[in-house]
């Protein structure tokens, strides 16, 4: 089997390969900035690669995955911190509305109540 890559398929990854670089190879197929054809590129290299080039390049794909994993982490805060303050002003703005409904209904039930006792007053006035 070719080491080559059909384009927009998966990069051919060498049983040989597969085998003496395996975390070197997950660390390149994981890597965002990379894309299929770049994937393939390095795959084929890597046998030929000096230990210090190897070692530069896991270094570098490393560095990646933690800044990525970091910005994935802050923007995962961020977005919970915002659905709490979602779920705070929801609750916030509910609350707000259930207390004017019931400022409403206790100022209609007052007016209902004093047009009751002046309409009383009339009545016993009347008689």
């Amino acid at each position: 089997m070719p080491a080559s890559n059909t384009k927009g398929g998966n990069p051919v990854i060498p049983d040989e390969t597969k085998a003496k670089f395996p975390l070197l190879i997950e660390l390149i197929l994981g890597s965002e900035s990379m894309n299929d054809e770049e994937r393939q590129y390095w795959i084929n290299i890597l046998p030929v690669m000096t230990p210090d080039q190897i070692a530069s390049l896991k270094d570098i794909l490393e560095t990646e995955r933690r800044q990525l994993s970091a910005i994935d982490q802050k923007y995962a805060k961020e977005i919970k911190e915002i659905g709490n303050r979602k779920i705070i002003e929801k609750t916030g703005e509910e609350r707000r509305q259930k207390r004017a409904s019931r400022t409403q209904k206790e100022s209609s039930a007052k007016e209902e109540d004093t047009e009751k006792a002046n309409q009383l007053l009339r009545e016993i006035e009347d008689k």
